[in-house]
């Protein structure tokens, strides 16, 4: 049982670390144009809607790379090897981990990083329910910043870090050059990295994917207020703001934005933020990448595309990286 004194220290860490994501969030809202990071899409309300999201027509990304784990999984599971450490960044439901598992030649163990606790809990236990086999490690953590695996069974071969969606397009180029150079560091001199990357397309095609009918990617946008709300105690008034994507030919990439409908004033803590009508609060990019673009950004960070698998209609592309040895 937890003592009186553990349960006040365990007390101050929270208001301390909630006292440095307003800081974070403060400062994100102070810059111009206005911005939230993508993190906050995800309590447990919001790993649902991306799980929805998922299942909707418009959006062809999870449809498309599991037609192309179907197709090509023996492949790639022969390609990954035998007794691998899996580590899955963003590991939300873990649907298309059951595919990767399914193939793999007794993996050593299997490592779920997600930010969301309770998400997290409840697919790695219903993993251990149907592989009652498989050793499964979770790790709540943000895999942006630095985190501990801690210790790996002897047995593991080689770290497979397994980045599936298109969740590497949400970063700017730089922080994505700094991500997979942190995954580099990672997976050590023998590992690889199995990702997911969404290709340029049309940008209708795109538009209808990041704005459905049924008004579930608005919902999972403006869930992002209400989990600051709840979070850090700010006054948000969902009903003021409106969801907005727009694709931008310039960069490559769809903008996901909050609009304010009038103007307004939220409050954080002790700090004022005032909003314009019409301002906009930009809460998500989306890169899209062609296979050339994606292998400059990997080689920047020190690694290789060692092989590439499409649909049809290259919609969508899983590529194996490993490290890029100089000679």
């Amino acid at each position: 049982m937890m003592s009186h004194a553990d349960s006040l220290q365990g007390t101050a860490s929270a208001r301390s670390s909630a006292h440095g994501l307003a800081r974070g969030v403060l400062a994100d809202l102070r810059k111009t144009p206005k911005q939230l990071s993508p993190t906050w899409f995800y309590d447990e309300y919001g790993s649902q809607l991306f799980d929805a999201i998922c299942e909707l027509p418009e959006y062809y990304v999870t449809r498309t790379e599991l037609e192309i784990m179907h197709r090509h999984m023996a492949d790639i599971a022969a390609r990954l090897g035998p007794h691998v450490a899996v580590i899955e960044y963003g590991s939300g439901s873990s649907m298309k981990t059951r595919v990767l598992l399914d193939h793999l030649e007794s993996p050593a163990v299997y490592m779920p990083v997600d930010i969301s606790r309770m998400h997290l809990l409840d697919a790695a236990g219903a993993l251990a329910r149907d592989y009652p086999e498989l050793r499964i490690k979770p790790v709540c953590a943000d895999f942006t910043q630095p985190f501990s695996l801690g210790p790996l069974p002897a047995s593991a071969a080689r770290r497979v870090v397994y980045f599936p969606g298109s969740t590497i397009g949400n970063f700017e180029t730089d922080a994505a050059r700094r991500l997979l150079t942190s995954i580099r560091t990672l997976i050590g001199g023998n590992g690889c990295v199995l990702i997911g990357v969404d290709l340029k397309k049309d940008p209708s095609v795109l538009q209808r994917a990041y704005d459905d009918a049924a008004g579930v990617t608005a919902e999972f946008n403006l869930n992002a207020l209400r989990h600051l709300n709840h979070k850090l105690g700010a006054d948000f008034d969902l009903s003021s703001f409106e969801h907005r994507a727009v694709w931008s030919a310039d960069h490559d990439r769809i903008e996901m934005y909050l609009v304010s409908l009038r103007d307004q004033v939220v409050h954080l803590g002790n700090e004022q933020i005032h909003f314009a009508r019409g301002e906009q609060l930009c809460t998500e990019y989306s890169h899209k990448y062609t296979l050339e673009s994606f292998a400059r950004l990997a080689s920047e960070a020190g690694l290789v595309v060692s092989h590439v698998w499409t649909d049809p209609q290259n919609l969508f592309s899983i590529q194996l990286l490993e490290r890029r040895w100089l000679l």
